[in-house]
């Protein structure tokens, strides 16, 4: 499983996020975007040497990228004075990899933060990448695009469901389990409004393609994480964390993420 999540959070790292900084609508972090991969390259470097002082380093070094991004989100909040539900989703969006960046110092460290176990910090990196950064940002670019009562219940869903897995990882499985449940309703509000609004009536047949394989991807990974916060809540069978990160972790990094910022990016490129 390490091998595979740690291909994951390289594709985050590398390429997720540098995508969807190119989508941030205006102010963006027009710096902190140009010195991305520059910084994105330790961390990414970090993941395959062993744990100790030299993976910590260069772990940091990402980790200050994304406190960087983080400190965006306040002077982006003082310059637009905005918290309409598409300015929050992107506001979550900018936060995210910091909660990414500092799970990777830790768990770089081999020490255990908060009472984590290195496992945990290791799946929290992906999680807060693709769930905290590229969800969050699809859900406000989507809102944006698709105006009405399901582009704001997704704009806000998304990132309060992540927020309350994070809030589960402190307060136990219940509390995780109404994060999925509410995090699962609203990427699937974002399929539907990216398949019903978003995909419909575009030219180019490549950007409709990308944007329907986003949408269907969704149904099926978030049915995925769904029923593993169920498992771990009550006991039940439920997919194993290889199992997840094969199935709903890839599917989500390929078939979501990557989709939707290429699709978008596109989209906006032939719009300017």
């Amino acid at each position: 499983m390490t091998a595979l999540v740690n291909v994951i959070v390289m594709l985050g790292m590398l390429v997720i996020v540098p995508l969807g900084l190119r989508l941030v609508p205006g102010p963006e972090p027009g710096a902190v975007r140009r010195l991305w991969p520059l910084l994105a390259l330790p961390g990414a470097v970090s993941l395959w040497l062993p744990r100790g002082a030299l993976a910590t380093a260069l772990a940091a070094v990402y980790a200050l990228a994304t406190a960087a991004l983080a400190l965006h989100a306040p002077a982006r909040l003082r310059r637009t004075r905005s918290l309409a539900p598409p300015e929050i989703a992107v506001l979550t969006a900018l936060v995210a990899p910091a909660v990414a960046g500092v799970a990777l110092v830790a768990e770089r460290s081999g020490r255990e933060l908060l009472g984590f176990d290195l496992e945990i910090l290791a799946l929290t990196v992906p999680h807060f990448h693709f769930a905290g950064f590229a969800a969050a940002l699809v859900a406000g670019l989507v809102c944006r695009s698709a105006r009405g009562a399901t582009g704001r219940f997704a704009a806000l869903s998304v990132p309060a469901g992540t927020l309350l897995v994070l809030a589960g990882y402190f307060t136990g499985d219940w509390v995780e389990l109404a994060g999925a449940v509410l995090l699962t309703a609203g990427m699937w509000a974002v399929a539907l409004l990216t398949w019903r609004d978003v995909r419909t009536g575009r030219a180019e047949r490549l950007i409709r393609r990308l944007l329907g394989v986003s949408a269907a991807v969704l149904v099926a990974t978030m049915l995925l994480a769904l029923s593993w916060a169920l498992g771990e809540a009550t006991g039940l069978p439920h997919p194993s964390l290889t199992w997840m990160a094969a199935t709903h972790g890839l599917g989500n990094a390929l078939g979501f993420a990557l989709c939707s910022l290429a699709a978008l990016l596109r989209l906006a490129e032939k719009t300017t």
